[in-house]
């Protein structure tokens, strides 16, 4: 990566959390870029980093995506003028592949914050999780939605 374009790019990130938009304070945030760039070099050269942090990318696009897809879902089912046929609750046993802690915690927790879906709980031996789910039309398949979706994608960032 170029250097002059990470450093410009963490200075207009400094700017942007400070909120001061100030030449010397861009300038500080040059300086701060900069030296952290000098600190990461090395890190950052490596290819390794790199598809990794283009997995993590990838993860947080298709949460983008779930977290819209799912806000539509609900909302069609909010308005439904018979609300109660619109709804069909139901809970999944979802058979976990991720094993680490970090990895079942994030997947946890990307159910949770997707509308529509809930974590309930994780079977002791860490091999199941439990979501409940407002609209449940088939099982196996919301089962492979998540299992080719958020679980295969949290797989590929901790490898």
């Amino acid at each position: 990566m170029n250097l002059a374009l990470m450093v410009g790019g963490l200075a207009l990130v400094w700017v942007s959390i400070t909120g001061n938009f100030s030449a010397l304070n861009l300038l500080l945030g040059a300086g701060i870029g900069a030296l952290t760039a000098l600190l990461l070099r090395d890190w950052f050269a490596s290819p390794r980093v790199l598809r990794r942090l283009k997995r993590m990318a990838s993860l947080v696009l298709l949460f983008m995506w779930e977290l819209l897809v799912s806000a539509v879902r609900v909302a069609i089912i909010v308005m439904t003028p018979d609300i109660k046929s619109a709804l069909r609750p139901g809970i999944i046993a979802f058979p976990l592949s991720v094993k680490s802690d970090a990895e079942i915690t994030l997947l946890a927790n990307m159910i949770t914050l997707t509308p529509g879906t809930l974590s309930v709980d994780v079977a002791e031996d860490r091999s199941v999780l439990y979501v409940h789910t407002l609209h449940l039309d088939d099982r196996e398949a919301l089962i492979a939605e998540i299992a080719n979706g958020f679980e295969r994608k949290i797989r590929e960032v901790f490898i």
